[in-house]
């Protein structure tokens, strides 16, 4: 490795049920109980770009990721944005 490169670690969060998703391309994680999130889920649905990972249960965030793929995890919001937050301080760049 050349001096002054960065190496981008890939850090991985748990949404629940084993589905591990890339913490590196989440832009935004919501609830779902308002219409335009309910809308988006819709259009997401629509368009083969929902990935349900709730195994059943009821949906408790909603995961928009940076390539259009919106995530349903069972899992609260604020548990995931923890999750984020500790993967952030466990690991930094290199």
């Amino acid at each position: 490795m050349a001096s002054g490169e960065r190496i981008k670690l890939v850090k991985l969060i748990n949404v629940g049920f084993g589905n591990i998703i890339s913490a590196n391309r989440i832009i935004s994680i919501v609830s779902p109980e308002s219409a335009p999130i309910k809308r988006l889920i819709q259009d997401a649905r629509d368009r083969g770009t929902l990935i349900d990972a709730t195994y059943g249960r009821k949906t408790r965030a909603v995961v928009m990721m940076d390539s259009g793929h919106v995530i349903l995890s069972a899992v609260q919001p604020e548990t995931v944005a923890h999750r984020v937050s500790d993967r952030e301080t466990d690991g930094e760049e290199v």
